[in-house]
């Protein structure tokens, strides 16, 4: 069962042609030849050809995102080079892992399509001009506000496309890839920019701008630490049985639209296992004196840890010069690198 072709398919798709794509435009982008995808989102990709390398480029943010959040865990968002299902099995179960990968890959297409819009790289989209309002004191609108809702909506319409089944994968999939969304609505600023003599900030334009993607990243971490955990229950209607989702503790607070949810444990990712998809943690690098998931006794499981010395080249003794440059010797540390047995 391949839950993820919208984001397999693409992410194959980016990591393979991504690049070639870098000046809009120039060249064509053949949407029957990218893998995986139903017709739902073959129509989106002929209709908005001109956003489809931001989308491939949203999905790559995403996953880079995933592997900086998790590189001290046991599971560190490993991708597969050689699979269309770029992360193995480890996302065909319900698991929070599941959760966090739906949330931020969505949320990374809707950034980059938002801001392809914004940069002018896209010419169907642009500005938003909705959601201005009266100015504050000290300043007027200005510059471009990036439009959210657009970048969310095409998010919506290419990463929800296979989310139409009446089970409950479907539902927790659209859940999620939904929290992913909003959690660039709740982390949109006001950014400004002074103008005046010398920098004098007489007069401030500004404009609604998405936070830097690492900030979307440490909100949905949050989001995975704290995810709920939900019981499938059966309903017959008249398109036929119907999966929902229902909290499995009622003494929990329920999970709002923002929160992520899944209804399976996750496998242990202490050992390898090609069933679950887990590289297991051996060779993995801990940290010696951290009390956390990444130090040396959580990371690796209880097996203990090997020990060797590295020698790094950096540069040290720096001397500004006036002016205006600094020169800097180049001097050879030796550090102590712990590794997982």
């Amino acid at each position: 069962v391949m839950h993820l072709n919208w984001l397999t398919a693409e992410v194959c798709w980016s990591l393979a042609v991504g690049h070639q794509y870098s000046s809009i435009g120039t060249q064509p982008i053949l949407c029957g030849s990218i893998p995986g995808l139903v017709p739902k989102q073959l129509r989106f990709c002929r209709n908005y050809v001109e956003i489809m390398p931001s989308v491939a480029e949203g999905v790559k943010i995403g996953i880079q995102e995933c592997q900086h959040q998790f590189r001290g865990r046991r599971w560190n968002c490993t991708t597969v080079n050689d699979n269309l299902a770029i992360f193995g099995p480890v996302l065909d179960k319900a698991t929070r892992e599941s959760a966090f990968v739906h949330a931020i890959a969505s949320a990374g297409v809707a950034f980059a399509v938002t801001r392809a819009c914004a940069d002018g790289s896209a010419t169907i989209c642009g500005c938003d001009a909705r959601h201005k309002g009266p100015p504050g004191e000290g300043w007027k609108w200005g510059g471009c506000s990036e439009d959210v809702e657009f970048g969310s909506m095409v998010s919506r319409e290419f990463a929800d496309a296979r989310e139409n089944r009446p089970d409950a994968r479907s539902a927790m999939n659209r859940h999620n890839n939904e929290a992913g969304r909003m959690s660039l609505n709740d982390n949109m600023f006001l950014k400004c920019k002074c103008h005046g003599l010398s920098g004098s900030c007489e007069v401030k334009t500004c404009w609604w701008s998405q936070p830097d993607f690492r900030v979307i990243g440490d909100y949905m971490k949050d989001k995975y630490d704290s995810a709920s955990e939900m019981l499938v229950e059966k309903h017959k209607e008249s398109r036929g049985w119907v999966e929902t989702l229902r909290p499995k503790y009622n003494y929990f607070k329920p999970p709002t639209d923002r929160d992520l949810v899944y209804y399976e444990s996750s496998p242990n990712f202490c050992d390898p296992n090609p069933e679950t998809g887990s590289f297991g943690t051996r060779d993995r690098i801990c940290n010696l004196t951290s009390h956390g998931i990444d130090g040396c006794d959580l990371l690796c499981c209880g097996r203990g840890h090997n020990t060797r010395t590295e020698k790094r080249k950096e540069k040290c003794h720096c001397i500004f010069h006036w002016c205006c440059y600094v020169s800097c010797q180049e001097c050879v540390r030796v550090y102590d690198v712990h590794t997982c047995k």
